[in-house]
């Protein structure tokens, strides 16, 4: 039964009273608190009732008395204070709601609110890291569950606030919320570090199983007041989870946005510092699936974006509904003419896409009409479907244009020219192909695609006045896909030749079919999208098993160390024969490893592994001539078998770790050291990891550290650009996996294949040297760099970087 919130007379004390919201949004939270107080009252006691039942089973399990005792104690503060637990937790939930309207944060989190900048993190605080881990893995668990009424919520919490939509992370009744108060309310509890991320797991069970019920009722109750009823969930609208930033006014530009040793995509020498510092977020989607930037909102600087505009992302009206489509984009659309006029006039303009030296078209005379002007530009776009001289038709946008001007004056008269918006048009689209040349391989069947989408694409942009300032548009999508499939930060082998052949399908449909319906662009655009998003599942599904074997090799690095450290501390302190304790770096240490491996560093198998390194010092120290320890030895050969010894080796190994002095008179120490060497030691199976443990780098100056601070804090897949050559070549590779105890970075390639790995450290010197950027997701996408590139070209012609006046809405 969904309580009603005009029919609930109790008034909530506490934060939410007091709320910055008017009076019915403060009613309405308060009908939400009452509602998630009632429904999550149950859960939050079974919540202390199976932790205190898990913390028992524990005990009863425990290896040793000490643990026992600890995990009994537990049990007792969780007695003492458990009823201070679900108070805290709806009060925190209710400051949740109160703080509706304050500025959210812009990193999605299951933040707790107090985490440190991590240049100031220390050795203690790793328990705060590991909260993190969990609560950020349980919170996406369950918004990925319950993602379509989340989104939902979100909407409906931006109409409370007033304010835009709340994503998944922000929103105040979802799962992100709720683990964050779940931190806060464990606090009161008083609690080890295991036994809060118990709680945590336990919590995931009782409390998180009904979640999606609660947030079905929330929408349902806000629906039922009149909030957003009706409201459907489209997947294929939902907003963009990056912000989106309009471009910088010339010589304003963020590092990497306009420099010329910025490559394409990347952040220049600011990498990830840069990328933090200014709240870009890292790309970390697969190819064809980054998020679009604002075209309109490039025509302003920052912030001066007009709302109307800014907010319109992809949802915009249909160009076909007429002026009212015009006037919304009339502000964008005046500064992009200004700024092409005023450029027109200086002597380092190139026209529509012609090569530097190219006379420009005359365009004067009469413009004809539209319908003449598409009829025309119809029968050229026959010329260039395959079988009928395709190979031979315009090779550029200033082709295009000639021929149509040619073919419109044998109809129309020697006087037909095009209008000045038309050829506005032209030349913004010839100098946006000649940024996107820039990144395509010349000779590619990329190119030649291009070439052939060139007629449609005039004939779309010359249709839609808003073709330039729409955040979106089929055409504009179709040309991104296309381009992407041939840049010049794809390696050879990253080809794909069933996308190649989709791309020339799709292009040729349009060119076929295209007569000025937007859904034949919109219909080969999916068919491609389709394909990438069946190539990221392979490329995840590849990269997972890459990230795996990395972490495999994490966990068997951490293992040898662990291993080795006992050894030494063993060696150190009983100070056993010189060649015992060779055997027993070698030999043992992979017996040592494998447990850890298996059972881990708590199970009573390592604690019997290590009793028996202890014996063996033991016994080995002891005077030779004294008796062997014939238990012991059966234990080493034994467990030396386990490891892939053969009987003869690991017989004659256990009776020198057995025997007091460490001598065996059936086999010497030149034949025994001669089969240790012959053989390979565990994990070393031409990984090479036979070589000690790398040397501490040399220290890293402030550029590099700072990059080093930075990376580590990256998200897993952040793409990198490479620097391949002295002509500042990049190539694009994905940062899959990375470990803060080994330093070492996985990347793979845009199919998810291995490409190599290495350090951080090194990652941070080659950024700090330019060598290596990061993607960031406003320049993802190859159409959306063309485009800034081209106003920042055409804003640094109109007056060396000064922008137009921004005209009146």
């Amino acid at each position: 039964m969904v309580t009603s919130a005009s029919s609930s007379s109790s008034h909530i004390h506490g934060p939410l009273a007091n709320a910055p919201v008017s009076a019915r949004a403060r009613r309405l939270l308060e009908a939400l608190y009452t509602q998630y107080a009632q429904g999550l009252a149950d859960p939050l006691k079974l919540t202390l009732v199976s932790l205190e039942r898990e913390l028992f089973s524990h005990a009863e399990r425990a290896r040793n008395s000490q643990v026992q005792a600890d995990l009994y104690a537990e049990m007792q503060h969780l007695r003492e204070r458990g009823e201070r637990f679900a108070p805290r937790f709806l009060e925190a939930l209710q400051q949740e709601l109160a703080a509706l309207c304050e500025p959210r944060r812009s990193t999605p989190a299951t933040e707790s609110g107090n985490a440190q900048p991590f240049h100031a993190l220390t050795l203690v605080e790793d328990t705060d890291i590991d909260r993190d881990i969990v609560l950020s893995e349980i919170a996406r668990r369950e918004a990925s569950r319950c993602n379509t009424q989340l989104q939902l919520l979100g909407q409906r919490f931006g109409v409370l606030a007033a304010a835009p939509a709340f994503e998944p992370e922000h929103v105040p009744l979802g799962p992100h919320a709720a683990c964050r108060v779940l931190r806060e309310a464990g606090d009161v509890l008083g609690l080890q570090l295991d036994t809060q991320l118990m709680l945590y797991r336990v919590f995931e069970r009782q409390g998180l199983e009904r979640y999606l019920e609660l947030i079905e009722r929330a929408n349902i109750l806000l629906a039922h007041e009149g909030v957003l009823p009706g409201l459907v969930y489209l997947p294929y609208l939902a907003k963009p989870a990056t912000p989106r930033r309009p471009a910088r006014p010339a010589g304003q530009e963020r590092p990497g946005e306009g420099s010329p040793s910025a490559s394409p995509g990347g952040m220049g020498g600011a990498g990830a510092r840069g990328a933090m510092a200014h709240g870009h977020r890292p790309l970390t989607s697969w190819s064809g699936q980054a998020p679009q930037a604002a075209w309109g909102a490039a025509m302003f600087g920052e912030g001066h974006a007009p709302a109307d505009l800014a907010d319109s992302g992809g949802h915009l009206a249909d160009p076909g509904e007429g002026s009212a489509n015009d006037d919304r984009f009339a502000p964008a659309l005046g500064s992009l003419h200004e700024m092409l006029g005023i450029a027109r006039q200086q002597p380092g303009f190139t026209q529509a896409g012609s090569k530097p030296g190219v006379s420009r078209p005359h365009t004067g005379g009469t413009p004809v009409q539209a319908q003449a002007l598409n009829h025309t530009l119809g029968a050229l776009q026959s010329r260039t479907q395959v079988g009928e001289g395709a190979s031979h038709g315009p090779r550029s946008i200033a082709d295009v244009q000639q021929e149509l001007l040619r073919m419109l004056r044998a109809e129309h008269g020697p006087q037909a020219g095009l209008s000045a918006q038309d050829t506005d048009t032209f030349d913004l689209l010839g100098l946006l192909y000649n940024e996107i040349d820039r990144e395509v391989r010349g000779g590619t069947s990329a190119a030649e695609l291009l070439v052939r989408l060139q007629v449609p694409v005039v004939r779309a942009a010359l249709q839609d006045k808003a073709f330039f300032v729409r955040d979106q548009h089929p055409a504009r999508e179709l040309l991104n896909a296309v381009a992407e499939s041939g840049a010049t930060w794809l390696a050879d082998d990253d080809t794909d030749p069933q996308l190649l052949q989709k791309l020339g399908n799709a292009v040729d449909k349009v060119v076929t079919e295209y007569q000025g319906d937007e859904a034949v662009f919109e219909a080969a655009n999916q068919e491609i999208q389709g394909h990438y998003r069946a190539q990221a599942r392979k490329a995840e599904v590849a990269e997972r098993r890459h990230v795996e074997a990395a972490r495999g090799k994490e966990r068997l690095e951490m293992a040898k160390r662990l291993a080795g450290d006992s050894i030494e501390h063993v060696c150190a302190e009983r100070a056993p024969p010189k060649f015992v304790q060779t055997l027993l770096k070698q030999a043992w240490s992979d017996v040592l490893t494998l447990t850890l491996l298996r059972q881990g560093e708590q199970s009573e198998e390592w604690a019997d592994r290590q009793q028996a390194t202890d014996r063996i010092a033991e016994v080995t120290c002891q005077p030779t001539g004294g008796p062997p320890d014939i238990a012991l030895g059966s234990e080493v050969e034994s467990a030396l078998l386990q490891v892939g010894y053969h009987r003869d080796e690991a017989g004659a190994i256990a009776r020198r770790l057995s025997t007091p002095g460490g001598e065996d008179d059936v086999t010497s120490r030149t034949e025994l050291t001669a089969k240790l060497k012959a053989r390979s030691r565990l994990g070393e199976q031409g990984e090479g990891d036979a070589a000690p443990r790398k040397p501490a780098p040399p220290v890293r100056n402030p550029a590099e550290e700072s990059h080093y601070r930075a990376l580590r804090t990256l998200p897993f897949g952040t793409w990198f650009e490479f620097v391949t050559n002295q002509q500042g070549d990049v190539r694009r590779q994905r940062l899959s996996w990375y470990s803060l105890i080994t330093d070492n970075a996985l990347f793979v390639n845009p199919r998810g294949q291995k490409i190599g790995e290495q350090s951080l450290d090194s990652l941070a010197r080659l950024m700090a040297a330019g060598q290596a950027r990061i993607v960031t997701e406003e320049k993802g996408r190859l159409i959306d760099r063309a485009w800034q590139a081209t106003v920042r070209a055409l804003r640094s012609l109109a007056g060396g970087g000064r922008a137009p006046q921004e005209q009146p809405a």
